[in-house]
């Protein structure tokens, strides 16, 4: 079974660097496409569960506490899996893994329709399938990271993994709308259909991507990705050949200080990205009186941001010649400007002007941060060192924003205490976010330094 995620180098093709860099681009596709649509249809078999919660409570009678129990299963499991599944990723063919994952994610959920058709509610084993739903998503993201660092040079990589993140903007746009309608048109609107019917989609998606593209283009006897562009090798790609999975992780991952740093930004990063876009629709209905609809479509605007900035800020960094951490510096620096326009927007459309901006902002260091981890560890670490990076920000940054930010925001509560002073409503609420982004470009500052004496280092190689 193993020998199936094996990367199988095949014998020298033969064909010149010239002919590769002309077969490349076709050849990548076809990994890239893989690993788009593997990752989209991850959220179609996430988000589907937020937007079956009000038939869930309707229909079977489950309580907001075990829909919320539900979700909690989901979010340890995904935060924890990040690394240890990432783990077990590196050094295979992580897009016939990222395949497999979606495969066994989308039987959970299919089971999960199939047992609330048979039996209703069972909030028990809800909780285990939808806990391992998590564990099987949780190295969507790294193992797709793996693939295309592995194909892309380090000068075009910003750009396509920009590409690729684009990915979970659009499968979490359409994963309510698409389930409600399979749903409404093959299950007479019975809520078992927002499971199935995304489900169904995901196992042709994941078993088609078993067999679609290669993993590596060594896996064609070509050379390797910086070989074909003109590269130099970095010198942790070569060292790490001779050396076992666990030296490997040891080494370029657990006593790397610039990993560590980008985990612990990346914690800062979500604070701030999960804060505005979860509490949203709260803030502006509690402090704004916005109606139910234009509270709702602020995650529209959101959204749309976060969409323009996947498809840019990665070719922006490729344009500075990696200066990934550089950008995202700039990024935070411009969302100060940004939250200042949203805390004190009052009318609908400036609230939706602030949270575009906000989006087009926030995810440009959500997407940099991971890139500029690619940089410091071996093709051989990418998909553990970027788990790590989710590890951090969904146990800590992800739960900062929606447990620690509602204690503070939720009026009926007497606020948070930290370190002595009381932090409490919505203006602290925004002073958590000013903090949240001074430490992120302190840190984000350290590692743009590191990634400057690296691009430096490499360009008098190529000298």
């Amino acid at each position: 079974m193993l020998d199936f995620f094996a990367i199988r180098k095949a014998p020298p093709s033969g064909l010149s660097t010239s002919e590769q860099r002309k077969l490349w681009l076709r050849e990548f596709l076809k990994a890239f496409f893989v690993v788009f649509l593997v990752y989209m249809s991850m959220y179609l078999i996430r988000n589907n569960f937020k937007a079956a919660q009000p038939l869930l409570k309707e229909e079977y009678g489950l309580s907001t506490l075990e829909l919320g129990y539900i979700g909690l299963a989901f979010s340890i499991t995904y935060g924890l899996g990040k690394t240890l599944v990432g783990y077990f990723v590196d050094g295979r063919n992580s897009k016939r893994i990222v395949s497999a994952l979606l495969v066994s994610a989308s039987l959970m959920v299919l089971l999960m329709g199939l047992l609330l058709s048979a039996f209703g509610s069972v909030i028990g084993i809800f909780v285990v399938l939808w806990g391992l739903n998590g564990v099987f998503q949780s190295a969507g993201g790294p193992a797709s990271y793996s693939t295309i660092s592995r194909w892309t040079p380090r000068e075009k990589r910003g750009r396509y993994l920009g590409f690729w993140n684009a990915s979970h903007n659009i499968g979490g746009a359409i994963a309510g709308g698409l389930a409600l309608w399979g749903a409404n048109v093959f299950f007479n609107g019975h809520v078992v259909g927002m499971f199935i019917f995304p489900a169904l989609i995901g196992l042709a998606i994941g078993i088609a991507g078993l067999f679609i593209g290669k993993d590596d283009p060594e896996e064609l006897g070509w050379n390797r990705s910086e070989e074909i562009f003109d590269e130099p090798i970095e010198e942790e790609n070569t060292q790490s050949e001779s050396l076992t999975k666990w030296q490997i992780f040891t080494t370029y991952v657990l006593k790397n200080p610039w990993i560590w740093i980008l985990c612990t930004s990346n914690i800062f990063v979500y604070i701030v990205r999960i804060g505005i876009d979860n509490w949203a629709p709260l803030y502006v209905s509690e402090e704004l009186n916005f109606s139910t609809s234009d509270a709702v479509n602020t995650i529209f605007f959101f959204e749309i941001g976060a969409l323009v900035a996947s498809m840019s800020w990665g070719y922006i960094s490729d344009l500075l010649k990696g200066r990934r951490a550089l950008v995202s510096v700039g990024c935070l620096f411009l969302i100060f400007f940004a939250v200042g326009l949203y805390k004190n927007a009052h009318s609908v459309t400036e609230v939706n002007i602030a949270l575009f901006c906000l989006g087009a902002l926030i995810f440009g260091p959500q997407l940099l941060i991971g890139v500029s981890l690619v940089g410091f560890v071996p093709k051989r670490a990418v998909s553990v060192a970027n788990g790590m990076s989710g590890t951090f920000a969904y146990l800590l940054g992800d739960s900062m924003a929606k447990v620690g930010l509602a204690a503070i925001a939720d009026p009926e509560r007497s606020g948070l205490t930290v370190f002595g002073h009381v932090l409490h409503g919505w203006d602290s609420v925004f002073t958590v976010f000013y903090a949240a982004l001074i430490i992120g470009i302190i840190l984000l500052g350290i590692v743009a330094y590191g990634e400057e004496r690296k691009i430096r280092r490499l360009q008098k190689v190529e000298q």
